[in-house]
Formats: structure tokens, sequence, C-alpha cells
């Protein structure tokens, strides 16, 4: 595989994902059993195969590449688009609002944002911790994507103690 192939594999895979949250983003936010059932009739609706665990495990990459953010509301998990998406809708998804029985959502942006700032500070303590440096670097990037995503979010904290690793200056602990 060529370094050319591994660029327009990682096109293939954001845009999946961005994909994903596209899908999520008709809704304003689904459950994650909402939109493995979405994903699957979008399936069927451009003709292709439906392998639940392939499912399952696109909207987990999703929600690990910050795409979709995790969140509680009340008595539900549920999953809104993320400060790495640039939500785009794919083929055939404008149907989806009508096939399925879901209801139109508001994100509840302050739990989002909370959820959203409490995992990447898990995150961001793991990867020191393991001086990590690749995971620091990707997640010092989502710092700014949060930045643009929200800005009642405030992960300032994060990113500093990622550039102090980054640099060598922060002291390991725990996450």
């Amino acid at each position: 595989m060529t370094d050319g192939d591994r660029a327009d594999e990682r096109r293939t895979d954001e845009l999946q994902l961005d994909e994903i949250a596209g899908v999520v983003d008709l809704f304003g936010a689904l459950t994650p059993a909402e939109l493995e059932r979405a994903l699957n009739e979008l399936a069927f609706k451009q003709r292709a195969g439906v392998d639940e665990d392939v499912v399952a495990d696109a909207v987990d990459d999703a929600v690990s590449a910050y795409a979709l953010v995790r969140y509680e509301d009340g008595e539900q998990t549920l999953l809104a688009p993320g400060p790495t998406a640039f939500p785009t809708l794919p083929d055939n998804a404008e149907d989806l609002p009508h096939i399925l029985d879901v209801p139109a959502r508001e994100v509840e942006r302050e739990a989002a944002g909370a959820a959203l700032a409490e995992r990447l500070r898990t995150d961001a303590a793991r990867a020191v911790s393991r001086s990590d440096a690749a995971a620091m670097e990707r997640l010092l990037d989502v710092t700014y994507d949060v930045d643009v995503w929200s800005d009642a979010v405030d992960v300032d904290d994060i990113r500093a103690r990622l550039d102090d690793a980054l640099a060598g200056d922060a002291p390991v602990d725990d996450p």
C-alpha cells in the first residue's frame, strides 16, 4: 500500500464518519439503537448488504473519533454530531425521517458538552500517562475542533496539559 493509498483510505473513513454524523444531524440526536436502525435502512435503500456488527462498529468508531458525542439526556443515551464531524448526507438519507418513527430532537448542548469534556479529559490523561505522542497530537487537534463546535465547552486546561506533555513538561499520572 502506497502513501497515496493510505491517504485515500483515510479520506474514505472520514467521509463515512461524516455521513454517520449527517444521519444523526437529520434528527438532531438519536439513541444508539435508532442510529443503527437508520444505518440499516440506509444500507437497504442503497442495496448494500447489512452486517449488524459492522454497523455497531461504525457507530463506535464515530464516537471514538469524536465525530459523534454520546451523552445522557434524562434516562436515555443520545448521540449528536461531534466536534470533528462535517455532517454530510449520504445518498438516499433524505427519506430516513419519513421511514423511521423517530422524533426530531434538540441536542441538549450542556449535557453533550459536559460529556464531551469529561471524555476528552480522560482520553488526554490516558495518552499523557502512556506517553503516546500520536494520541496526544490527535487529542490536541480535537480541542481546537471543540472550540469551533461549542464556545460553551472550555477545554483550555486539556489543551495546556497536552501541549506541556508534548513539550516534555507534563507530570505523568493515571487517568
